[in-house]
């Protein structure tokens, strides 16, 4: 199979990228199933031009739709290996077997969110467990809420739901998380630091009533923050020499036209570093997607 551009990825910066190249008109594949993507639970207040909150599934749905209405193909498999000879197209093979030879690629495909790993995480993800202060700070104004995790992240995810939230819990066993936060909060700030661990988080079925910490304590929550960082999907491109960056190298080094290091590779989205917000992603996937298939039209001259 032959396309001008395959973008790996089918969450909002894939969807944009995917619009813009495609109503360029060449030949666009996506990679990667829009189930998949972080934006899919999650309820949106925070960008522009929308009333009230949308639900993630939908804008999905309807990001889908207009790609498939200007003739993008979706390839619901994953990207097993990515090879290039020289100048020549590069050669990706996908989880079937198919291999798919391609001008230009947008890698839109996320970061993978370090997970806490206990029960309930999963029954109450969408219901009260969230891994983005910045996306759900919003929708726990004046309720109990907790942030589990350690360094800057847990940190700063604390001091932004401390002007939202009733109640702030940081539970964390990072003693330099403690010192920074002491430091850093202001009079009008109140977070009580808890030096514990969870060990299960627990509802009614429906949403978040509280947590089990390590000492066998119950806390009354509505909301549990996990702060733990997230590691980006590179081991895919490295071999082909795709310069890492940002914090512990864990997402893609771009320039302002979304270019990576790699002529021809581009990259949009939260796999480009904080912050993971959908406006971001919308943005560097339209840049992405316009300047690869640019790109491409060089190319095929």
């Amino acid at each position: 199979m032959k396309t001008d551009l395959l973008i790996v990825g089918a969450g909002p910066a894939g969807l944009q990228a995917a619009i813009h190249a495609s109503r360029r008109r060449i030949r666009v594949v996506v990679a990667g199933k829009t189930d998949e993507s972080s934006l899919k639970k999650a309820k949106v207040e925070n960008y522009c031009c929308m009333e009230l909150f949308s639900q993630g599934k939908d804008l999905l749905e309807k990001g889908r739709r207009q790609c498939e209405n200007f003739g993008v193909v979706f390839m619901e498999e994953d990207v097993m290996a990515v090879g290039r000879s020289g100048e020549q197209p590069f050669c990706v093979e996908m989880a079937n077997g198919e291999k798919i030879e391609t001008t230009s690629i947008v890698i839109a495909a996320g970061i993978a969110i370090n997970k806490l790993g206990v029960k309930g995480e999963k029954e109450y993800h969408g219901k009260g467990v969230s891994y983005c202060v910045d996306c759900d700070a919003g929708f726990f104004k004046d309720k109990r809420v907790a942030v589990v995790g350690n360094g800057s992240a847990a940190v700063s995810g604390a001091r932004l739901l401390a002007l939202y939230a009733r109640d702030v819990y940081l539970i964390s066993r990072d003693i330099d998380v403690h010192d920074n936060l002491k430091s850093q909060l202001n009079a009008s700030e109140i977070v009580q630091i808890n030096n514990q661990w969870v060990k299960e988080i627990l509802g009614d079925g429906n949403k978040v009533e509280s947590v089990l910490l390590e000492n066998d304590e119950k806390l009354s929550l509505d909301g549990v923050f996990i702060e733990l960082g997230a590691k980006g999907a590179l081991e895919l491109f490295q071999p082909l020499g795709l310069a890492p960056g940002g914090e512990n190298f864990a997402y893609i080094d771009t320039n302002k036209k979304q270019e990576t290091n790699i002529s021809g590779i581009f990259a949009a989205g939260d796999i480009c570093g904080p912050p993971f917000q959908l406006a971001k992603a919308v943005g560097e996937g339209c840049v992405a997607g316009i300047n690869a298939s640019d790109y491409v039209k060089i190319k095929n001259k």
